[in-house]
């Protein structure tokens, strides 16, 4: 028997398993690029339109940092390019990173995998397999996002080339992945290093664009970048990718080689001889609180990266009448419309921190974290409550941070102190409608564990209505099922407290039918 015996066996399996996971992954990252395309062919009708919006985004710095060095960008291509090649590879690396720790570190966790290599397994099986699931799904992407750009009319080796920038960024960080998964004992270790990598490479890239070039060469996202899609395409800086693919790969087989199945090259600490956490409430913090640390710095610098274009609006705006009617919807000024929908991003956004919290009860259920600590003292209503407890702490925590940002950005920008107090209103005020969603998401899980992923439907749904429901003209009874429709566009409009009422109490009751429901039905 060869050590990559059964390799195709399991690889069938995997890919039956995650058939709705890579589909709803690459769809979302390909509805990225291409809405990018619908939208700034809308906004900027006219060349001398784009032209001038081109120029006036060259020169922000915050951009640069955010998406990329600018190129090409009075192209609608180079606006897609620019706009999304940075995002679009970050994400195609955490659904690599999730592909490859869900079918090998994860497995040796629940001791499924020692059950698999009872039977006729090779002993790189699993590891193959995982990583052909991870090769298989980004050679999808890469197909999925170049058709439809070319299918909106956009040159065709460029888009050849924003697509595989993002597939051969998510097969470098799925060799990221396999080697982290040697590394960590741990499924949550080894997200950790890797997702630690990914923000790495996103920093080395931001410092990089905005110095003299040099550090963004260290980083996967910006070797896509230099691609030049759009711009000129430059093919070679796809050999660093390939060459790092191989490397990684190779490594990852090594650390394989020298540990014990069930264990990581990285021995876990012991924890101390006697307990520290008190209550479920601190568990549940201690459980949760990097995901707190890191959805506030992320949200915070996005908040300083747009508040910092100031009252440079309308020259981002241009003459485009679409665009300012679209902005203008509140009925304020251009730049108190800009940011009201700024705002309302930031809280959709959030509303991902606070979905996936909720979620987290999901997770300890399924790896019977929960069933062990319930078969203690602690009561089902209490660790309930705890996680819950964070949820709501951790949507303020971030919102808050999200809404200083922005804020304090805009403040130093513009020069207006005022503008911090304002602006972080505006932005606390969607901890309302976010604690809806993540109502919804504890009531579905409540319900059922399978149902937790209504969450996110609901999510999406929110995200559509909001951004696009005037432009795709939605019926209102669609328009008002998003409960973010309902409220003022701060600071374009007054506040406005019945609604925020409402909505809070649907929260409550949303909370409190999830917490019957949770007791009504068996964990496990």
């Amino acid at each position: 028997m060869t050590a990559f015996a059964g390799t195709l066996a399991l690889l069938r399996f995997h890919l039956r398993r995650d058939r709705l996971m890579m589909l709803w992954w690459i769809l979302g990252n390909v509805s990225i690029y291409y809405s990018q395309a619908v939208s700034v062919d809308g906004l900027y009708p006219s060349q001398a339109e784009l032209s001038k919006a081109a120029a006036s985004m060259e020169g922000n710095a915050a951009f640069i940092a955010m998406a990329g060095p600018a190129r090409a960008l009075d192209t609608i291509g180079g606006q897609v390019a620019w706009q999304s090649a940075a995002f679009g590879a970050v994400i195609a690396g955490l659904m690599s990173m999730f592909l490859i720790g869900r079918h090998t570190r994860a497995e040796e966790e629940s001791g499924r995998d020692e059950l698999v290599r009872a039977a006729a397994i090779g002993r790189h099986a699993p590891m193959a397999a995982a990583a052909l699931v991870a090769f298989i799904a980004n050679v999808l992407l890469v197909l999925l996002l170049a058709g439809s750009l070319v299918s909106y009319d956009l040159p065709v080796e460029g888009s050849i080339v924003v697509a595989l920038a993002a597939g051969l960024a998510g097969l470098v960080f799925a060799g990221v992945a396999l080697v982290a998964v040697q590394l960590a004992a741990s499924t949550r270790g080894a997200y950790g290093i890797t997702g630690a990598a990914i923000g790495i490479a996103y920093a080395l890239r931001a410092i990089g664009d905005l110095g003299n070039g040099a550090l963004s060469w260290l980083s996967p996202i910006g070797w896509g970048q230099y691609m030049r899609a759009y711009a000129g395409e430059t093919w070679w800086p796809a050999l660093l990718s390939l060459g790092a693919i191989g490397v990684l790969g190779v490594v990852a087989v090594q650390l394989f080689d020298h540990r014990d199945i069930g264990s990581g090259v990285l021995q876990a600490r012991p924890g101390p001889s006697r307990g520290e956490l008190g209550s479920t409430f601190a568990l549940a913090w201690r459980l949760q609180r990097g995901s707190v640390v890191g959805w506030t710095a992320g949200l915070a610098l996005m908040g300083v990266a747009y508040g910092s274009i100031g009252d440079s609006v309308g020259d981002l705006v241009g003459d485009s009448q679409f665009a300012a009617d679209m902005f203008a919807q509140g009925g304020g000024s251009l730049v108190d419309s800009f940011y009201a929908t700024t705002a309302l991003m930031l809280g959709l956004v959030g509303a991902g921190f606070a979905i996936s919290s909720v979620l987290r009860l999901r997770g300890e259920e399924a790896a019977y974290f929960a069933e062990l600590l319930l078969a203690t003292a602690v009561s089902r209503r209490s660790w309930a409550l705890s996680q819950l407890a964070v949820t709501v702490l951790g949507t303020v925590i971030v919102l808050l941070a999200a809404g200083l940002g922005l804020g304090l950005g805009f403040g130093i920008v513009a020069g207006d102190s005022g503008a911090v107090l304002r602006l972080t209103g505006a932005t606390v005020q969607y901890v309302v409608p976010v604690l809806l969603l993540a109502g919804v998401a504890w009531l579905a899980y409540g319900t059922r564990t399978r149902w937790g992923s209504v969450g996110w439907f609901f999510l999406g749904l929110c995200v559509v209505v909001m951004l696009f429901g005037a432009a795709l003209r939605l019926p209102g009874w669609v328009q008002n099922v998003s409960p973010f429709h309902h409220l003022a566009l701060l600071p374009a409009e007054d506040l406005r407290p019945m609604p925020l009422l409402v909505v809070a109490m649907l929260a409550g009751l949303a909370g409190i039918g999830g917490m019957v429901a949770l007791e009504r039905r068996d964990i496990g």
